[in-house]
């Protein structure tokens, strides 16, 4: 069931989504060689208790897991697309991270993600960021009353199909606000038209997991980690979004 948000709960949600935004970033800064996935883990989690929220992904346990997330933030590093759990892996120069952080401030759910390259990358991996970055930005923009989440998805694949990167299609956006998780279903491809109308009131996270390589993934051992069959490196972005009868509002923006 797809959930209209309230005045009073999308209040909520863009003062958590700036929080979000923050505290995303500030671990962004964080991200150097020599440091561990844990240490950024831990620093994510003392700026969400700061910020009076609570870590929306920790002890969560989503459909078919058999143990409830162990962490604060997934961290996803080179062939790992998504869902990666925080341990003592240290970062080396040139790796690709990404850093996905979910937020429960007041009840109300926002997600969001960005993917970085560690120290010094190769023009293969910024190439690859900038693709997916700007794939985000193109589905947000199709995020308005009376498109369709059809639209959303057709764009993004439409604009990463030149580039012949794998698109993910086992994982996809989805609702977001009372839950983490919450209909309807984003896939990041799709045809124009077809799928769910967007109305305002709606709150949205569109998360495009694009692959250097073959779209193909490997679902690991640990139950979470969602990694490229091929080995090559993967990219993720999310924001979380309200539809409008306007443009698009992006809430997880600072």
């Amino acid at each position: 069931m797809i959930i209209i948000k309230t005045k009073k709960e999308i209040e909520i949600l863009r003062e958590g989504g700036k929080i979000l935004g923050k505290v995303l970033d500030s671990v962004v800064k964080k991200v150097k060689p020599g440091i561990t996935t844990d240490e950024l883990d831990r620093y994510a989690y003392e700026l969400i208790k700061k910020a009076g929220g609570k870590p929306a992904f920790l002890d969560y346990q989503p459909d078919g897991a058999s143990y409830p997330y162990p962490a604060t933030i997934c961290i996803s590093v080179n062939d790992e697309i998504v869902h990666g759990i925080p341990s003592p892996r240290i970062l080396k120069e040139g790796d690709v991270v990404s850093l996905d952080l979910g937020l429960n401030y007041k009840g109300m759910f926002t997600d969001h993600a960005r993917t970085v390259g560690v120290g010094k990358t190769n023009l293969k991996s910024r190439k690859l960021l900038s693709v997916a970055e700007e794939a985000l930005h193109i589905g947000i923009d199709q995020a308005r009353a009376g498109n369709t989440t059809g639209d959303i998805g057709h764009a993004i694949e439409s604009f990463i199909k030149p580039y012949k990167y794998g698109i993910v299609r086992e994982l996809a956006g989805h609702g977001v606000g009372r839950a983490i998780h919450e209909d309807p279903y984003i896939p990041n491809f799709g045809k124009a038209g077809h799928g769910e109308k967007l109305v305002a009131g709606m709150v949205i996270a569109i998360e495009p997991m694009v692959n250097e390589g073959t779209a193909s993934v490997v679902f690991e051992d640990d139950g979470y980690t969602v990694s490229t069959k091929d080995g090559k490196k993967s990219a993720h972005f999310e924001h979380t979004v309200l539809i409008t009868d306007g443009d698009p509002e992006i809430l997880t923006k600072f």
